[in-house]
Parts: C-alpha cells; structure tokens; sequence
C-alpha cells in the first residue's frame, strides 16, 4: 500500500516514514501544503495521513483541494489539535479518520489498512483467492495452508493483485505501488517480482493480459 505522509516535524515525519515502511506500506513523505499539493495532482496514493498545523498553511487546505478535485483517496488526519470541534472539522472537511498526538505507530498502521480496506469494499483484513490467504497485518502469505516466504516487494504486487482479483494492473500501476517517486526503478523490475511470484506460487497464478498488464488468474 502506497502512503503519503505530510508531517513538518523531520523527525516525527522520517519516523513515520520508516515506521510505516517496517510495516510494509511504500511511505513517500513531504513538510508543507504546496508540497503535498504537488504531488497528490501527478501521484496515485492508497491513503493519506495529513498533518493540520504545516509551515505555509492548514492540512484542512489540502484536505479541501483533494475533495474539490473529487479524489476519493482515505485521509486520516494525525495532529496535536484534538480537541472535539478540531475533530468535527476535519471530519466535516473531508477526513475518514482522525487520531490525535502523541499516538501509536501499530494504531496508525491498523487505522490505515482499515481505511485502505473499507474503500475498496472489502469487510475483512484477509485476503483470499483460490488456496492463497494474504494477512497484511502480519505480512503473512499462505498457500493451502502452507507458509510462502514473500520479498518486501514480492508481497507488495501480490497485494495488490489481490485486493480486485479481477482487476488487471498495469506495470505503471504496480511501480507506483513499489516505489517512491524518489526511488530509481529498474526496468524489469516488476517483471522480476512476477517471475518470483510465479515461482513461488506456481505458474498459473498470476496472468500476463498481452499489451495491458497482470491479474491474477490461470493462463490462458
């Protein structure tokens, strides 16, 4: 799952940043509203965690921008001011979730999958597909029953295969989940993370839709 955290506080922010990465979410960070403004218009997030008090204005700003351009992406606001009415207008401008300072990284990754989960309509952390059970909580991955040891980012792809097995993604798709926008990819990068996946989980589990991209499914 691909974050972005916008935190003023260096220390607070790099914590978070290798914190959430430990937990096995792609965290990209940054300090300010024009920032974060950036980078929200030309990068696709799985969840949002928004600090309120940033050097050049409110995270309420960005808050009210995402939803102004319709982006639907979950927003949990993380901040000292926790007081009700503080709440009741970051719920009101937008936010899914508010959690006050100082706070719990675990919480904080729980409150994250939860939102990333109702968003995509699923009621369950665990995801399922014919004989595979993915745990993220855990970073766990099982095959009929059996322990499957995943890379960090081998385990990335298959999320986010599984979360709409349905759905094909493209390779574009899958290195935004990946990586940062800071990070080099190679260029067979997610081609090597699919050939492990299908060496680990058998041939037929992930498919590759010629010209569009991988889902899961048998071969054709």
């Amino acid at each position: 799952m691909r974050v972005l955290i916008v935190e003023d506080d260096a220390v607070l922010r790099d914590g978070l940043k290798v914190g959430l990465g430990i937990g096995g979410f792609n965290a990209d960070a940054v300090e300010s509203c024009e920032d974060a403004d950036a980078v929200l218009k030309n990068h696709e997030f799985d969840a949002l965690v928004l600090d309120l008090m940033l050097p050049d204005g409110s995270g309420l700003d960005v808050l009210k921008a995402l939803r102004e351009r319709r982006d639907t992406t979950p927003v949990l606001l993380l901040t000292a001011r926790d007081q009700v009415p503080d709440r009741i207008a970051g719920l009101d401008a937008g936010a899914d979730d508010y959690l006050g300072k100082p706070f719990d990284l675990d919480e904080v990754a729980a409150r994250l999958r939860a939102l990333v989960r109702r968003a995509s309509g699923r009621p369950q952390s665990l995801l399922e597909w014919r004989g595979l059970r993915l745990d993220p909580a855990n970073q766990n991955v099982e095959l009929d029953g059996e322990p499957v040891r995943l890379s960090r980012r081998e385990f990335a792809v298959l999320h986010a295969l599984m979360v709409h097995p349905g759905q094909i993604l493209s390779r574009s798709q899958i290195e935004e989940k990946l990586y940062g926008w800071q990070e080099e990819v190679e260029s067979n990068a997610v081609e090597v993370h699919i050939h492990n996946l299908r060496n680990k989980l058998g041939s037929g589990t992930i498919r590759t839709v010629r010209g569009l991209g991988y889902r899961l499914g048998e071969e054709a």
